[in-house]
């Protein structure tokens, strides 16, 4: 297990900050793209001295969630918080740089942080909505100083959410990664396949949401047989890659021909 001694104790708090600062990029102040995984990862990597995972993590979880935008009511997986914490994890995690099976198992953590982020957005947007409701209902003489506290509580309360789940994930998923050292050496290759395949299923979730739909048989075809050649075959990863790249081609060159 690891030691949750001073460094670490002031990491994991410096860490909850800067994801705290980050989120309210997503929708709350600025949006400059600052919250977008592939900014987030590499920041939180650089800041914990592995500016190498948080690329990775950065890069998998902005392909996966690139299509999935706060618009509107939609409230999809917090990315951000996902990308910062799982970053954070693999770096405070390891002795020295992560590894890529470290990389794997905290990206496989994120999976669990989805709902939670979820649920914490739908509650901090009603809350949200019922302070500009109370804030329109105030007389006019004092709706330009009510107002400029209700936008800052906004703030406050979006910087808490982030902060807090970030408080939250970290130490749980850091003990998580202590335990993961123990396993068999099985289960680091399996993570380290797991990396590999990710950006694949990115590219398949982008294509189903674009409905592109006459390359989704070819392509599930290629992901399945670049995983048997890379689990069974130990075939290199540009191997696994070029599998399902030629899957996806096929679908689009020659999917309409079937219609």
């Amino acid at each position: 297990m690891p030691i949750f001694d001073s460094p670490m104790l002031l990491a994991v708090l410096g860490t909850a900050v800067v994801c705290g600062l980050i989120g309210l990029d997503r929708t709350a102040a600025g949006q400059f793209m600052l919250s977008q995984p592939i900014v987030a990862g590499p920041l939180t990597g650089w800041m914990l001295g592995d500016p190498t995972a948080g690329i990775v993590i950065g890069a998998v979880l902005e392909l996966i969630w690139v299509v999935d935008m706060p618009v509107g009511t939609f409230v999809p997986a917090n990315s951000t918080i996902s990308a910062v914490c799982a970053t954070a994890i693999a770096a405070l995690g390891s002795e020295g740089a992560a590894s890529l099976a470290v990389i794997g198992f905290s990206l496989l953590l994120t999976t669990g942080m989805v709902p939670v982020t979820m649920a914490a957005d739908t509650v901090v947007r009603k809350w949200n909505a019922r302070l500009a409701f109370t804030a329109a209902a105030v007389t006019r003489e004092s709706s330009g100083r009510t107002l400029a506290k209700a936008h800052l509580l906004g703030l406050a309360v979006f910087f808490l959410k982030s902060f807090a789940l970030c408080l939250l994930f970290l130490p749980a998923g850091i003990a998580a990664v202590a335990l993961f050292g123990q396993m068999p050496e099985t289960f680091h290759r399996a993570m380290s396949f797991f990396v590999k395949l990710l950006p694949l299923l990115g590219a398949a979730l982008i294509v189903r949401r674009l409905s592109m739909k006459s390359v989704d048989a070819f392509l599930i075809i290629g992901f399945i047989l670049a995983a048997v050649a890379g689990a069974v075959f130990h075939a290199p990863a540009l191997i696994i890659l070029v599998l399902t790249v030629t899957g996806g081609w096929l679908g689009a060159r020659y999917g309409g021909l079937r219609r």
